[in-house]
């Protein structure tokens, strides 16, 4: 009789691990893990796959940082524009003793991830950060989520991309403002 209810008991359970299994332990997290995440011009998607349970999908014409791609680090936002950068006309890259005077922030910092450009990284929240642009430089699109370029860096297929980009023999012409909202 005992046996019965042992062996009753054992299928069970055997029922309730398959059934368990195959529901989605991470779909709280996962409904949850795109608010307060800024993907500049991409969209946050869930992903189980990722360590930050998100990934930002880029919009046609943005991309990731170069590491990004290249080490699957698809959490990054799509702040670099598809269309011909020229660094030349801006500043050199920090000097190596900047860079070691961040060596001690958390992998988990947003500001650890991010290039501003000709700017500084500012930490929001956990997810989110803004860039402050140096004199003469200007975050793309008017949206602090991108980084700060000097306009004479953008090649002229950028307008493709909403960004304006002045004629060397015309005034100064500043990109107006994308009204669309940029976080996940």
């Amino acid at each position: 009789m005992a046996t019965v209810r042992i062996i009753a008991i054992l299928a069970n359970l055997l029922v309730l691990q398959r059934w368990t299994a195959t529901a989605d332990m991470l779909s709280p997290y996962l409904d949850a893990a795109c608010k307060g995440v800024e993907c500049g011009k991409g969209t946050c998607k869930p992903a189980t796959n990722s360590a930050f349970l998100f990934e930002c999908q880029c919009d046609p014409g943005w991309k990731q940082t170069g590491y990004a791609l290249d080490n699957n680090l698809r959490f990054l936002p799509c702040v670099i524009p598809d269309c011909t950068l020229d660094y030349s006309c801006m500043e050199a890259a920090p000097s190596v003793q900047d860079k070691e005077s961040q060596a001690d922030t958390s992998i988990f910092d947003p500001c650890h991830w991010t290039d501003c450009g000709g700017g500084k990284c500012n930490k929001i929240s956990p997810y989110t950060y803004s860039c402050e642009c140096n004199q003469n430089y200007y975050n793309l699109l008017d949206m602090t989520a991108l980084p700060c370029f000097r306009e004479c860096a953008l090649g002229m297929d950028c307008s493709g991309l909403g960004i304006n980009v002045m004629n060397k023999s015309t005034s100064r012409t500043r990109s107006l403002p994308d009204n669309g909202t940029n976080q996940g």
